[in-house]
């Protein structure tokens, strides 16, 4: 057996926070997932995870605490503007241990875009936790902020989503090819007949995602297959193979 390809360290993984009771409720439907999947994947990078959370700052400050303990690269979408029902500021704080303060630079730019209406409700939006960086925001020049890896973006998608470019673009490299799927159809051959194989599989291969997902049909059927970079061929040939050797009939799908 020879031993498994090598392609240097894993991809970074970011996580996506999206927040918003509309959201949740189905006032608004959500578009940044499919953005951030794709903005990302195009550079080489994995959407490693997702939570959309609502507008309840005990809920946003545990899970801001735990994904910052966790490490790694973090976009958050809402919260971040002037209104009683903003709170991922102050969450933001809360989570990293920090105080609320008036940063002033984003006073300033607040200050320059609404002049004498900046006070007293939208200059709380300069208001950010100690330790910030700014985000420049193209469209309205009201910032975004940085603090512990997590990009604290607006919720609006015409406004976060070229913040989001801006950033990935400053701090993260492109990492590589895309993430890609090559996968099998399978008919008639319940999942569990197919674990044996997974299990000889994945340890050959540990770089490559290897994944099942049964469909009830008609006709039921098993879409099995591998997610990865570099190698994913090798890793998706030796699969082929080994659903010859057991015998079992399958056709080249795309994976969904």
């Amino acid at each position: 057996m020879s031993p498994p390809e090598t392609t240097g360290p894993p991809p970074l993984r970011f996580g996506l926070i999206v927040i918003g009771d509309e959201l949740l409720g189905g006032g608004r439907q959500d578009r940044h997932l499919a953005h951030f999947k794709a903005l990302l994947q195009g550079r080489g990078l994995d959407l490693g995870w997702y939570w959309l959370l609502p507008d309840e700052p005990e809920v946003v400050t545990a899970h801001l605490r735990f994904s910052m303990a966790c490490g790694g690269p973090v976009f958050v979408c809402g919260g971040i503007g002037a209104t009683p029902d903003d709170h991922t500021r102050a969450c933001a704080a809360a989570a990293a241990g920090v105080a609320l303060s008036r940063h002033p630079q984003a006073a300033a730019l607040i200050e320059g875009r609404f002049g004498p209406q900046a006070y007293p409700e939208r200059i709380a939006m300069a208001d950010l936790p100690e330790g910030s960086e700014l985000i420049p925001n193209p469209v309205n020049r009201i910032p975004g902020f940085q603090l512990r890896d997590h990009h604290f973006l607006p919720g609006f998608p015409e406004m976060a989503w070229p913040m989001a470019q801006s950033v990935i673009e400053d701090r993260y490299p492109i990492a590589g090819e895309p993430l890609r799927a090559l996968a099998v159809r399978i008919v008639g051959v319940p999942e569990s007949r197919l674990i044996p194989l997974m299990r000889r599989l994945g340890p050959r291969f540990p770089e490559q995602k290897l994944f099942s997902l049964p469909h009830l049909g008609p006709p039921p059927h098993v879409l099995l297959g591998l997610r990865g970079r570099a190698g994913i061929e090798t890793a998706f040939a030796a699969l082929c193979e080994e659903l010859a050797r057991e015998g079992l009939a399958y056709e080249v799908s795309t994976a969904q």
